[in-house]
């Protein structure tokens, strides 16, 4: 069972009193929200507690007063840039999310694409948008943002932009990622307001890194870790510290454009700033729902040794630079972390060395370990049936219905027939039963035989499973092992040297 280090229903408790009290001294509050709106996992995983839509769930309570605006860069929509946790483009998850904002009764007021110039696939998307209801608007680059003040604060700047209607008083500003312009459309949207005569403000709903908890605690070092390609690096607000005589932490960028959007703020109200510091700004009580100190330390510190395994698969991939790989690399000397203090690593690369004796084999084996909530490790291995992600799931299933090695819960004939399918009709050069097609060929089999429903009722009880593969798993296996609540990190290799069909 996994300990739980954070009281969730304080969390949002605190959080939204502080924003309802931020909201009261403005006419309109726009409020940018960092990091994932929904499913925040990072936030589950070094927070044991933390529900994952919690965010949303805060904006819930107070949807009669609240708004949503989505902000994304025309840019990332036209290299396909992914969402690395759901591994769908950034279009996409904008579909999805206004999706789920309409299931939890929030309002979509609008898209803004910007940065925009016309780009065709950007267009496209656009036209999608609008054939369903959606308003689009669109902002092009101002030239010399954020530095530029004269030119940003005039109408050769916002100016230009055009202005985004709003009826409620919280206006949520959201984005698939970072870099898409949440900052540049909230001080846009109060110039506007303020030409108009309404008395607006700009506040940005954080998580991470967590204010008022040491620089060099493992919360904050994990949120390094996650940012590791963004170059991210957390430091001492030391606005703050001159102001109040409080150490705060918060991270570079804020810290270095802070005299800025503080410059735009008061130019654009004409009053001087209520922020005396980037933390200021923030509404972050993240850190107050912290109630077992050690539990958050421990998790961080397995975040960081994920996040370490992803950067270098990434690097694999062509994703990012020895740059990225060495910073993280930096953080885990810092933190005086291995990649073998994750349980799941050695069990499965044991296994896999187990596996090349037995096969006498110089191939790079395809295992993987799984280690159950209770401790449990359990392994698979890929054969001529499946791959060693659903073997794994088969065998974990099976351990926690108690039900013997020795019985199969699909039989061989189900199994040769889906295969059969899979490579002479559907022209598959992948033979091998991936981890989805096992997971329907077991939900199938559920329904005629009470062992395989025994089995398959199971599979809820694998969420906070770790697991580790000795190979990179290709994206439809990674993603259907999140989808179960497993965390799963790969080795740097290969399963083959095939380039598409992996």
């Amino acid at each position: 069972m996994r300990k739980i280090g954070f009281d969730s229903n304080k969390y949002i408790e605190e959080q939204s009193k502080y924003i309802l009290e931020r909201v009261n001294n403005y006419d309109k509050l726009y409020l940018e929200f960092g990091g994932k709106l929904i499913g925040d996992k990072h936030a589950k995983r070094v927070l044991p507690g933390f529900d994952e839509d919690s965010k949303i769930k805060i904006l819930q309570k107070l949807k009669d007063k609240a708004e949503i605006l989505i902000c994304v860069y025309a840019g990332d929509i036209e290299r396909n840039k992914i969402r690395g946790d759901y591994g769908i483009t950034y279009d996409m998850d904008i579909l999805k999310s206004i999706d789920e904002f309409n299931e939890y009764g929030l309002a979509v007021n609008s898209v803004l694409i910007t940065r925009y110039t016309g780009q065709p696939a950007t267009k496209i998307f656009i036209n999608k948008l609008e054939k369903r209801g959606i308003k689009v608007y669109t902002h092009e680059a101002i030239e010399g943002y954020p530095y530029n003040i004269d030119q940003i604060v005039s109408e050769e700047g916002f100016g230009r932009n055009c202005y985004i209607p709003t009826i409620k008083p919280i206006v949520v500003v959201t984005a698939p990622g970072a870099g898409s312009g949440k900052l540049a459309t909230s001080l846009s949207q109060i110039y506007h307001e303020s030409l108009q005569g309404t008395i607006s403000g700009y506040s940005k709903f954080e998580t991470f890194p967590v204010w008022n908890v040491p620089l060099k605690h493992p919360l904050n070092i994990a949120y390094e870790a996650a940012t590791v390609d963004l170059k991210d690096v957390n430091m001492i607000d030391s606005f703050h510290y001159e102001a109040y005589g409080e150490v705060a932490v918060n991270y570079n960028r804020d810290l270095e454009t802070f005299p800025v959007i503080k410059r735009i703020i008061e130019r654009i109200t004409g009053k001087p700033s209520v922020f005396k510091s980037p933390t200021d700004m923030g509404v972050n009580r993240v850190g107050f729902g912290i109630v077992d100190d050690e539990v958050i330390c421990q998790a961080s510190k397995d975040e960081i040794i994920r996040r370490c395994f992803e950067t270098e698969v990434f690097y694999k991939r062509g994703l990012v630079d020895d740059e990225v790989v060495s910073r993280i690399h930096l953080i885990m000397e810092e933190m005086e972390l291995k990649k073998e203090d994750r349980f799941s690593v050695v069990a499965a690369r044991n296994y896999a060395e187990e596996l090349k004796i037995r096969f006498d084999s110089t191939a790079p084996i395809s295992a993987i370990a799984f280690e159950l909530p209770d401790g449990k490790i359990v392994t698979g291995r890929l054969s001529d049936f499946m791959d060693a992600s659903a073997a794994a799931i088969l065998n974990a299933v099976k351990y926690l219905a108690n039900i013997s090695d020795d019985i199969l819960l699909l039989s061989p004939v189900i199994l040769e027939t889906i295969q059969k399918m899979k490579v002479e009709e559907l022209n598959s050069r992948a033979a091998a039963l991936n981890t989805n097609e096992v997971l329907i060929a077991l939900a199938m089999s559920a329904v005629t035989n009470p062992t395989a429903q025994l089995a398959y009722d199971q599979l809820r009880k694998l969420v906070d499973t770790q697991a580790h593969s000795t190979v990179i798993l290709n994206k439809d296996d990674e993603q259907v092992l999140k989808k179960l609540g497993i965390d799963v990190t790969s080795d740097d290799i290969f399963s083959s040297e095939n380039l598409f069909y992996i």
